[in-house]
């Protein structure tokens, strides 16, 4: 292909990712529980219909009520591997409107920058996978296998869509896994693990000017949390800070007394509780830290008879590392030495993905995509739409590099 002609396609394509990723970004998505035909629902169904018009397969399953799944499968009719491209539909939540410089849900286009919830994390990558899949089959291009287009709901929440795409078969027979999230086109290759974690502490309810007649949980969380910082120290002294995903970390978030029923600053409550973000790096067991959780228990129970508290792990997501000589990240890395024209820049997630269900599925992941790491969730998100043409071309040649290389599943 000559450069007038890969100039040519590079405009066309960029035109269509900047006003796709405006139209998604125009449609809220921010989960509402209760609220009939919001949350994914329209920008699903609007994700859906382009779709169809580009002659593409189409599946969609509601994973709960306004909360769809969208699927879509593009076959080469060829044997060869299957590759999947994962995007989310929902969006956090604006917070206040006019703490906003521009419309949260306008799309407005400043000096190159495209402002509002979702343009960067992730309907601008969304858009970039969908454009370039579209000019894969526009431009007649010949490749092998089966590309997959995974756009599920709730990412942003317990990742409820990619667990129902993985409990409904789509991820059986997958090779590789693109996962679409604001990077700055960095080749990202691991995760950090999490673990969120709801801790409690009990006592007896009593008088504020009688103690001693109550137990009280407070004094009793106060210690856990002492504990579980000498915890943390004590994995960081024994890891170290990780090259790409920095240190891992336990993060005490919510601590609440009483945890039901009405405060009162002359009672001593009942119950305490706090919830942890865990966040663990490669090398660390999460079987292991829960076990080091018991284990503080059991050693302030020792000095306090009247020591009691419990803990729930209300979700639990491992950490991830794909090898740098895997199939999909090498098909990654050689599309951003093409595109950029130099080296790529190999990085870590600093929070978990859906990409991690889909690592523990069995299925290899690289994280990469348009958009600063720092800014998603924050108030006048954008993303820079040279990045989004960027993108859209790096997602292209990944895909020409992984499906043609020798070797199907």
């Amino acid at each position: 292909m000559n450069e007038t002609h890969t100039q040519t396609r590079f405009t066309r394509d960029r035109e269509k990712v900047i006003s796709l990723t405006q139209d998604l970004v125009r449609i809220p998505s921010v989960y509402r529980p209760g609220v009939g035909g919001g949350n994914e629902e329209k920008v699903a169904h609007f994700v859906a219909d382009q779709l169809k018009h580009l002659g593409i397969e189409v599946h969609i399953e509601e994973v709960e009520p306004g909360r769809p799944n969208v699927i879509g499968i593009v076959d080469s009719g060829k044997p060869g591997k299957t590759l999947l491209f994962e995007g989310h539909t929902d969006v956090v939540t604006e917070g206040d409107h006019t703490s906003w410089t521009h419309d949260p849900f306008g799309a407005e286009i400043i000096d190159g920058r495209m402002y509002g919830r979702g343009t960067n994390d992730t309907k601008g990558n969304l858009a970039c996978m969908i454009t370039a899949v579209h000019s894969l089959l526009q431009d007649q291009e010949e490749w092998s296998g089966k590309i997959i287009l995974c756009i599920p709901c709730d990412e942003e929440g317990m990742m409820i869509g990619i667990k129902h795409f993985i409990k409904q078969g789509w991820a059986d027979g997958v090779d590789g896994a693109i996962i679409c999230e604001p990077e700055e086109n960095q080749v990202c290759i691991n995760q950090r693990g999490a673990m969120r974690v709801v801790l409690k502490t009990y006592g007896k309810m009593a008088h504020g000017a009688i103690s001693w007649s109550g137990i009280n949980p407070n004094w009793r969380m106060a210690k856990v949390i002492c504990e579980l910082e000498k915890l943390e120290q004590r994995e960081q002294e024994r890891l170290g800070k990780h090259p790409t995903l920095g240190w891992p970390s336990i993060t005490p978030t919510i601590l609440q007394a009483p945890v039901k029923g009405d405060a009162q600053i002359n009672v001593i409550p009942e119950q305490c509780m706090t919830t942890l973000d865990i966040r663990t790096v490669p090398g660390q067991g999460h079987e292991v830290l829960q076990q080091e959780i018991y284990s503080i228990f059991e050693r302030l129970a020792k000095d306090d008879p009247d020591f009691k508290a419990d803990f729930e792990v209300i979700e639990d997501r491992p950490w991830t590392d794909t090898d740098k000589e895997d199939p999909v990240v090498k098909a990654v890395a050689q599309a951003v030495q093409t595109v950029q024209k130099k080296e790529p820049v190999y990085n870590g997630v600093p929070g978990a993905t859906d990409g991690t269900f889909l690592h523990v599925a069995g299925v290899p992941i690289v994280t990469i995509g348009a958009g600063d790491r720092e800014v998603p969730h924050q108030i006048d998100e954008y993303v820079d739409v040279d990045e989004l043409a960027e993108t859209t071309e790096i997602y292209r040649q990944a895909a020409l590099n992984f499906l043609n290389e020798e070797g199907a599943s």
